[in-house]
């Protein structure tokens, strides 16, 4: 009696840690680490550049309701795809398209992160905080999702929700949009984004085509096209991280730790050019990978040292 006790509550344990577990897989974790390290730049930026002073209560925050917003719309995005999840092999064994969550459960969860989020935000940060992440989710959702199966184009509406998050960051400290530099932030991003996901779209294409997403290596058959638009994001870069220096929001420090940074990820996309492989795609995709930690690296150490 004792020993189906125990066992029943072992079932049990195990269970719930496993349902928690998908829950969180849910929230993609390394998307929303990213947004989350995004969003603190342009709230370290704000803070020093504009404030003079970091309020780390308010980091906190704005911490805790951008996480919320970002894994709820990752959530609620594998929610309206878990039907294509469930074709492509590199996310067929997802919570929704497995059905160990269920499709109600999802939409539940994600819509309640979101709600909860947002309200976090506007009542702990600024409601422009707020709204510049509402905007961000229903740019995802409304405009991104759907486009995927639409338009081959659809990485460059994808890529404006995608760099909203310094916006956000800088929002919640000065409660103000029009700030430049935030923009210079959000442009970062922007032009990150780009060869970074058709590296991805790249590596991926049958994956993609067969479950009908038409990323931008379909219907380019030689990868002439993925690897220009990828390499010309990637030099537009260079000027990018030049205006912040240009603008007297970075120093000496950033330009000069910027250029090899931003040499390292034009090796890659010269090799992606010319020979548009497996091999090289995936090349460009780590070097992507490794390539926005490393700006907002140098960027925070330029900012907290100046």
């Amino acid at each position: 009696m004792c020993l189906n006790i125990i066992e029943n509550k072992l079932s049990f344990q195990n269970s719930l840690r496993a349902k928690l577990s998908d829950y969180y897989i849910l929230t993609k974790p390394g998307i929303t680490l990213t947004v989350l390290i995004s969003m603190l730049m342009g709230f370290l930026m704000a803070s020093v550049v504009v404030k003079g002073s970091i309020d780390w209560a308010l980091m906190i925050h704005a911490t805790i309701g951008t996480y919320l917003i970002a894994g709820g719309t990752a959530a609620h995005n594998q929610f309206l795809e878990r039907g294509l999840d469930g074709l492509m092999n590199r996310t067929k064994a997802r919570p929704l398209p497995t059905q160990r969550i269920s499709a109600f459960e999802g939409k539940l969860f994600s819509v309640s992160l979101i709600i909860i989020g947002l309200a976090y935000l506007v009542w702990f940060t600024h409601p422009v905080a707020g709204a510049v992440s509402l905007a961000t989710t229903l740019i995802y959702l409304g405009l991104y999702t759907p486009m995927k199966q639409k338009t081959a184009f659809n990485i460059v509406i994808g890529a404006v929700p995608g760099a909203l998050p310094p916006v956000g960051g800088w929002a919640a400290v000065t409660g103000t949009v029009i700030d430049p530099g935030m923009w210079v932030l959000f442009a970062i991003v922007f032009f990150w984004q780009i060869p970074h996901v058709m590296a991805i779209a790249w590596v991926c294409k049958d994956d993609y085509s067969g479950a009908g997403f038409k990323m931008l290596p379909k219907g380019d058959h030689n990868g002439l096209k993925t690897s220009i638009y990828a390499l010309l994001c990637i030099l537009i870069l260079f000027g990018v991280n030049y205006s912040l220096y240009a603008l007297g929001l970075a120093h000496g420090l950033f330009l000069i730790s910027s250029i090899p940074i931003g040499l390292f990820f034009l090796f890659f996309g010269l090799r992606f050019i010319q020979s548009r492989s497996h091999k090289t795609a995936r090349a460009l995709m780590f070097a992507s990978i490794a390539y926005l930690p490393l700006i907002w690296l140098v960027l925070s150490i330029d900012v907290l040292i100046y």
